[in-house]
């Protein structure tokens, strides 16, 4: 089963880091990133820029509104996703706790199991 790992963090936190303590995260989660890539499991990861980089279209009934920034006023912002195939949630759970020993400031980790689908199957 495919699972989406999504990377939640408080920007606040996450942009006062040094260029130093930013390589050192991303060194440690990298070392994360490579047991599950040898293991065939890893599927692609992003890395997302900062929300106020956000475009949010937000579509109702009568009106579509465009707005700068992103979607919800939050404590935390989404700060990236990977894509991991486990054979169970304990397995992307097991990967979700690797990644928050690797990061050293608080944040979450959403776990979501992905269904896939191919462009051909949509068409009808």
């Amino acid at each position: 089963m495919l699972y989406a790992v999504f990377c939640y963090n408080n920007e606040n936190v996450t942009n006062t880091w040094s260029k130093e303590e930013d390589e050192r995260v991303m060194r440690d989660m990298a070392a994360v990133e490579r047991k599950y890539a040898e293991a065939g499991k890893l599927g692609p990861i992003a890395r997302l820029m900062p929300t106020i980089s956000a475009t949010t279209l937000r579509h109702s009934h009568a009106e579509t509104i465009i707005t700068d920034g992103p979607f919800a006023e939050t404590k935390e912002q989404l700060l990236g996703f990977f894509v991991i195939d486990c054979v169970s949630l304990d397995e992307a759970l097991e990967f979700a706790r690797d990644l928050g020993t690797a990061n050293p400031s608080a944040g979450s980790y959403e776990i979501r199991p992905l269904a896939i689908y191919k462009p051909s199957e949509l068409a009808s």
